[in-house]
């Protein structure tokens, strides 16, 4: 039988791309919980509806931003200490998605903004708490949280996503540098990686996803993985059986498996613009 975490009260949380998918399942979940939350994200009237739609709305602030201006994050990150009085969990939600193909020339400007989102505005986002932390940590505080998504794309490079899986990947260790460098100071940086969840992102995909998971247990489920300060988790739990066994595979029979998998959409293929 699987041990249930109690969630604690997470009274200030920070989460970016938060208009929609799994940002907007997370804040509806920390809202529930009582929390007060500073929401990232473009789009400004999504930002305004989500909300006006969760419990305590007057607590709650906004932010319409784009994470790759990291001047702009950062003014929303003090911002949103001063107005709250602080910070408890960051989560480094926001992400793009969409397939590449290194041949493909004009595909290198998807390759820098699928970097620069997924792995550098994750950087830029945590950089501007980590210090008020280390203050709340020192006076005593002891459920102080940063939270990178990855994904189950970054375990192992899969064809047709390069920039993805590379992002993703880059984003696992990432995160677990950062969890060793400030576990002296009581802080906490938990990576989760997600396998496939019902959102605007894998909803364009054309193929089959398994253990396919509504977002609003995805959120449960990862902020029971967040309140035990668990260093790594995969979501859904039966996902992280196929990522143990990726993980395993010897290279010519990993390749020799995934030569024919599916290929995610291009940018043009999925004809919207990044968020």
């Amino acid at each position: 039988m699987r041990r249930k975490n109690k969630i604690l009260p997470a009274k200030r949380v920070f989460i970016t791309g938060a208009s929609s998918g799994l940002g907007a399942a997370l804040a509806r979940q920390y809202a529930s919980e009582g929390a007060q939350l500073g929401l990232v994200a473009r789009r400004d009237s999504a930002l305004r509806e989500l909300i006006d739609s969760l419990p305590n709305a007057e607590l709650h602030q906004h932010y319409p931003i784009d994470v790759n201006d990291h001047d702009s994050l950062a003014a929303a990150a003090a911002a949103f200490m001063q107005v709250a009085g602080g910070i408890d969990i960051v989560i480094a939600n926001a992400g793009v998605s969409y397939g590449t193909l290194t041949e493909r020339g004009a595909d290198l400007p998807v390759f820098e903004k699928i970097i620069a989102t997924n792995l550098l505005a994750m950087v830029a986002t945590f950089a501007p708490f980590i210090s008020r932390m280390q203050a709340q940590a020192a006076a005593g505080q002891r459920d102080l949280r940063l939270v990178g998504i990855a994904s189950v794309a970054g375990i192992r490079g899969l064809p047709g996503a390069e920039a993805y899986s590379a992002s993703k990947a880059a984003v696992i260790s990432y995160c677990e540098s950062l969890r060793i460098e400030l576990r002296r100071h009581g802080i906490r940086v938990v990576t989760i990686a997600p396998g496939y969840i019902d959102t605007p992102m894998t909803q364009v995909n054309t193929y089959s996803m398994p253990f396919l998971l509504p977002p609003h247990l995805f959120a449960t489920r990862a902020a029971r993985v967040i309140a035990a300060g668990r260093s790594y988790a995969v979501i859904p739990w039966q996902m992280h059986g196929v990522a143990w066994l990726l993980r395993l595979l010897p290279n010519w029979l990993y390749d020799a498996v995934f030569a024919r998998a599916p290929y995610k959409a291009s940018m043009a293929e999925q004809q919207t613009p990044p968020p």
